[in-house]
């Protein structure tokens, strides 16, 4: 088991490496840029920006560079938020968002087992086809779609 582990583990390597890379030079051919909005930027102070964030370097530095920063936890600075890098931003929503998983887990760990004890206690009966229906829905069901019809019926309609 530990053999597959490590094996796996060493698979995902190369993956991430694959998607980091697709993910920075697809960002990089996107039309616009971090500085260009609805405002026109004098060219001055975009030609700073750009400096100052790397930019006006070639490509294969910017890459590298940008491949640097991130073995070393440097997720650089927000585009949003001036001052901050997105590391700040992540720790400081990181507490409150393990602490909701959690919870979550907890949630679905007591009705999970719960629901497979009345289950297997009732085979064949309503209360086993309910259970399982409800898993069924919540498991094919996609996320984009599960999520807003759960905040939906609890915090809505169940107000």
């Amino acid at each position: 088991m530990l053999r597959f582990i490590l094996l796996r583990s060493l698979q995902a390597i190369p993956v991430i490496f694959v998607v980091i890379t697709i993910t920075f030079f697809l960002v990089r051919v996107a039309p616009g840029g971090p500085f260009s909005s609805e405002k026109a930027v004098p060219p001055q102070v975009q030609a700073a920006l750009e400096a100052r964030y790397q930019l006006d370097q070639p490509l294969y530095q910017q890459y590298f560079s940008y491949l640097s920063d991130l073995a070393q936890g440097d997720l650089g600075p927000t585009f949003r938020y001036p001052g901050r890098s997105v590391k700040e931003m992540i720790m400081q929503g990181l507490p409150v968002t393990a602490e909701l998983g959690l919870y979550a887990l907890l949630v679905a760990t007591v009705l999970g087992i719960g629901a497979g004890v009345i289950a297997s206690l009732r085979a064949n009966t309503m209360q086993d086809y309910v259970p399982m229906g409800i898993a069924m829905i919540g498991i094919c069901m996609p996320s984009f779609l599960l999520g807003p019809l759960l905040v939906l019926v609890f915090g809505i309609w169940f107000e």
